[in-house]
């Protein structure tokens, strides 16, 4: 499974985010490509343990079996619901919000676990590598990247 934490899915992932373009259109949802990336890099923040997220109650999904498919077999659905913390904030200039997110995504190689995922509780860092790969792969799929 393509996870943040291979040095070779990182630098794949990073070749697909230098692609994206301020301008391009969402192929589904409501984001914009800064308002993505800015709901990338507070999605970032929050494993990081730098942006605390309340947690959601759905019980199920934070164990086994379920929590095993969401993170390794099933695609994430188009238009799902997420944290309200991780889509409030306004994006930062395109390229602001960029390399921030580089500067992220890199740092999640191994240093996550600080705090919850709001949904599927405590996280190991080779979960939130995946997790985190899976999360943003879905994005850039949505923006044609």
């Amino acid at each position: 499974m393509p996870s943040f934490r291979n040095p070779t899915d990182l630098r794949t992932i990073v070749a697909r985010l230098d692609r994206l373009t301020e301008q391009m259109p969402p192929k589904w949802g409501r984001f914009t490509a800064p308002k993505m990336l800015a709901h990338m890099t507070d999605a970032c923040r929050m494993a990081l343990g730098d942006l605390p997220v309340a947690p959601k109650k759905v019980p199920l999904i934070s164990r086994f079996p379920f929590k095993h498919l969401v993170l390794y077999v099933l695609p994430f659905p188009k238009n799902s619901p997420t944290a309200r913390e991780i889509i409030a904030r306004a994006p930062e200039p395109f390229e602001v919000e960029r390399t921030q997110l580089k500067v992220l995504i890199a740092r999640l190689d191994g240093n996550t676990g600080r705090q919850p995922h709001p949904i599927f509780g405590p996280l190991t860092p080779d979960e939130w590598g995946v997790l985190g790969y899976k999360h943003l792969d879905h994005h850039l799929r949505q923006f044609g990247v």
